[in-house]
């Protein structure tokens, strides 16, 4: 009989590869065996050693390759066997990642298992759109939120109406598909029609896109401009710093179209597909080097 093996739960970051932690990519590259999200990058699944077992269970609206009790199953499995199992999710495991369950049900079956904290989109997506989520003259709060709800639940467990009610920023994530009906309710809510907010898609990554608009023009403003999940939402006065920080966030001055009702659509940092690259030589460096 095999000796138990134990999972490291490990958050990815938000998408660039650079932005997983030390102990996460260490993580990675002990692995026997890789369980892993849709949104993780490439160069990050690559890092795992050759012979590690590499299994794909993203998910995606509307589309599951495992059930997520199948997913604890298999990683239960594993460990049995022996193996050192890296189940890596994009963003951090416990912000609306299912980190929680993923861990409850390996300490039900006395499994061995870490949890190694991720950069979570939610800070990272707007910090490289150049949006501060927290202003000390603006914004002392800041709201997180998901727009997509378990739709197993028996009522809506976000209050809209007390996040429209708060004075801090608000990040929605997985929120995309929603956002007429959370524009909606945020403005019954008591939010100020001409409230900025943004939009920002592949946040970190050379395909991020941006839109701001008003609160009110915000879904109309997304459609126009063909914006695609991932995407989060950022709502609050820091959305108008972009202006100032975007060139920083962006390692230069960043590229500008104009949207129907004078919204801006700006492309992602266009350097960032200069440096990728770089970026992995220096991740595979670090363990062949």
């Amino acid at each position: 009989m095999n000796a138990m093996g134990r999972v490291s739960i490990v958050g990815a970051g938000p998408g660039d590869p650079e932005l997983i932690t030390v102990r996460g990519l260490a993580r990675v590259r002990a692995a026997d065996a890789l369980v892993y999200d849709r949104l993780v990058a490439p160069e990050l699944i690559a890092e795992a050693p050759a012979g590690a077992e590499r299994v794909f269970v993203g998910k995606a609206r509307g589309f599951a390759a495992l059930d997520q009790r199948d997913i604890e199953a298999l990683l239960i499995a594993r460990a049995r066997d022996g193996k050192h199992v890296v189940r890596l999710k994009g963003g951090d495991p416990y912000v609306f990642g299912r980190g929680g369950e993923e861990v409850a049900a390996l300490v039900a079956a006395g499994i061995p298992v870490e949890i190694v904290p991720g950069v979570s989109s939610a800070l990272a997506a707007p910090a490289s759109a150049g949006i501060p989520v927290t202003h000390r003259e603006l914004a002392s709060s800041l709201t997180i939120v998901t727009g997509h709800e378990d739709p197993a639940k028996a009522e809506v467990a976000v209050d809209w109406e007390w996040v429209a009610a708060s004075r801090g920023t608000v990040v929605v994530l997985m929120g995309l598909s929603q956002l007429p009906r959370i524009r909606d309710r945020l403005l019954a809510g008591g939010r100020a029609p001409q409230t900025p907010a943004a939009v920002i898609a592949s946040g970190t990554t050379p395909e991020q896109r941006v839109v701001t608009a008003p609160l009110a023009e915000l879904p109309e403003a997304v459609v126009a401009a063909h914006l695609a999940a991932p995407a989060l939402v950022v709502i609050g006065d820091v959305v108008r710093f972009r202006e100032l920080l975007a060139p920083s966030a962006l390692h230069g001055v960043p590229i500008q179209g104009t949207a129907p009702d004078d919204s801006r659509i700006e492309p992602g940092p266009a350097l960032f597909a200069a440096t990728t690259p770089t970026a992995t030589r220096r991740l595979t460096g670090g363990r062949h080097g």
